[in-house]
């Protein structure tokens, strides 16, 4: 009897093995196929129908939940809504039947679903009753509340909010505008959600794209920080390096001269040129390092390789045509102080701060801090990671001493930005003149810093895109995005947001 009774378990034991075995194959494995098939209608309609966890973010605010459809009449039981609308749509994705799934729903769906292994194996009790629910939580690292002061800084504005973590490259902020608000198509009917989703694809400045990362703009004078970098590590600048006061300078291979934003006359030594944004000592920089070393040192800091961050489609900034530089010095020159090719995401930008900030290790973002299973227990945290390191801690020192002087020191672009608290911070402005034929007006207005000063705990990128800056009313960086950058530090460090408690699921 006893011998039967144990090949009767051995039995059971390797059906539950199979079994789970066959369904990784086909959930796992075979995922990528199937989901493939156009046929695979079925599939779709299944997982639409199962349950689904909550999207939440660090401070407890829900994001994205399923609810019970109110139409008796549907076919599916739940809907999926996202309470925040528009504010975190641009990390949270949206989830529908007909027109797919995108950022965090796309990537973390199996999360979401209960599909992973792990937590098919917490519940292989129940892997037989096909309505158990064993849906996850998805925890962001983002906070609801800086993203509700991100909004209401831009005050409309098209353009971008990065906030990140210095140390651990935690995203507590990213907000874009335009943005849009999935509610307005995840639970119409096809041709309405159709022509919403048109439109918005149709409409002016992408909306449906997540700006902060998934796009890229010309930076003006905040890359300045890079080709300071650069020079740094190269030997090519060092603090008593002195440059020549002067209104225009003509590169190699030209008689067409660069010159300093407005025409200004402008020179002395490398932390005057920094807080002042001289052009032309940057151009000269980037000339005398040469298209080589130069190309290099963009590389070195993560320029040209998309960013390594935990949503779909990331963008990655970009140097421009590198290809027949040694042809080409003056554009090299220009790009030097952030025009011509070169582009770069805001995201990335707030990472260039951060590494500013943080000794010289540049942080690997991310938006996603942990998942959970059904019962509240961590299924995944995330760990912080060191994607570059492109500056020693002492050219880290450097750079911040420069930074410092653009926020307190003699005609610093950010003098003009005071912190509440008499709190101390380092930044670096940037206005991106975008020489368009017909507007030569128009520009891109950035700023990156990190806050506080003696202790960094927090790096921002702000830009303010396709404003048009006049002689009477200039758009620059320290006028425009100075007022967001203040803001958002302003209410971090010594506002409400200095108080709000983060964790996990509640």
């Amino acid at each position: 009897m006893n011998r039967q009774i144990r090949q009767l378990a051995i039995g059971l034991m390797t059906c539950y093995v199979v079994l789970f075995a066959t369904l990784n194959y086909w959930q796992v494995a075979q995922e990528e196929e199937l989901s493939a098939n156009i046929e695979n209608t079925r599939a779709v309609r299944r997982e639409f129908n199962k349950p689904r966890g909550d999207i939440i973010t660090a401070d407890g605010v829900i994001a994205a939940r399923s609810v019970d459809n109110p139409d008796p009449d549907a076919d599916f039981e739940r809907i999926r809504e996202y309470p925040t609308g528009d504010l975190l749509s641009g990390t949270t994705g949206y989830f529908t039947l007909n027109f797919g799934a995108t950022q965090v729903e796309r990537d973390y769906g199996d999360v979401l679903t209960g599909s992973t292994s792990e937590q098919q194996l917490r519940s292989l009790a129940d892997i037989l009753q096909n309505e158990t629910d064993n849906s996850g939580t998805v925890q962001l690292a983002l906070r609801h509340d800086l993203q509700e002061v991100a909004k209401f800084a831009l005050g409309g504005n098209t353009g971008s909010v990065v906030v990140m973590e210095i140390e651990t490259g935690a995203v507590r902020a990213m907000y874009s505008n335009p943005g849009y608000d999935p509610n307005t198509f995840v639970t119409q009917p096809f041709e309405e959600a159709q022509d919403t989703i048109v439109a918005l694809q149709d409409a002016p400045g992408d909306p449906l794209l997540a700006a902060a990362y998934q796009q890229r703009f010309m930076p003006g004078s905040t890359f300045k920080v890079i080709t300071t970098g650069i020079g740094l590590e190269a030997g090519v600048l060092f603090p008593e390096r002195e440059f020549v006061r002067e209104s225009e300078w003509v590169p190699p291979q030209t008689t067409d001269p660069i010159q300093n934003y407005r025409g200004s006359t402008c020179g002395g030594d490398l932390a005057e040129v920094f807080r002042r944004s001289c052009n032309i000592p940057f151009a000269q920089t980037a000339i005398e390092l040469g298209p080589d070393a130069m190309v290099a040192g963009t590389e070195d800091w993560g320029i040209g390789e998309e960013l390594p961050i935990d949503l779909p489609r990331p963008a990655a900034s970009t140097f421009g045509d590198t290809s027949n530089l040694d042809q080409q010095l003056p554009l090299l020159g220009i790009r030097g102080f952030g025009q011509n090719e070169d582009q770069m995401v805001p995201l990335h930008m707030a990472m260039v701060a951060a590494t500013v900030a943080n000794g010289g290790d540049m942080m690997s973002p991310y938006l996603v801090e942990a998942t959970y299973d059904h019962e509240g227990r961590v299924l995944d945290q995330t760990e912080p990671e060191v994607w570059k390191t492109p500056i020693s801690p002492q050219n880290a020192a450097l750079l911040t001493e420069f930074m410092t002087g653009v926020t307190e020191g003699d005609r610093g672009t950010a003098g003009s930005v005071n912190l509440n608290g008499g709190v101390r911070f380092a930044a670096k402005t940037g206005t991106a003149e975008l020489g368009v034929i017909g507007d030569p007006d128009l520009v891109h207005a950035w700023m990156i810093g990190f806050a506080p000063l003696e202790a960094p705990q927090y790096a921002i990128a702000v830009v303010l895109t396709d404003l048009t800056s006049t002689i009477a009313d200039a758009a620059t960086g320290g006028r425009v995005a100075g007022p967001v950058v203040k803001g958002m530090f302003d209410y971090l460090l010594t506002g409400e947001g200095a108080n709000v408690v983060l964790g996990g699921p509640r």
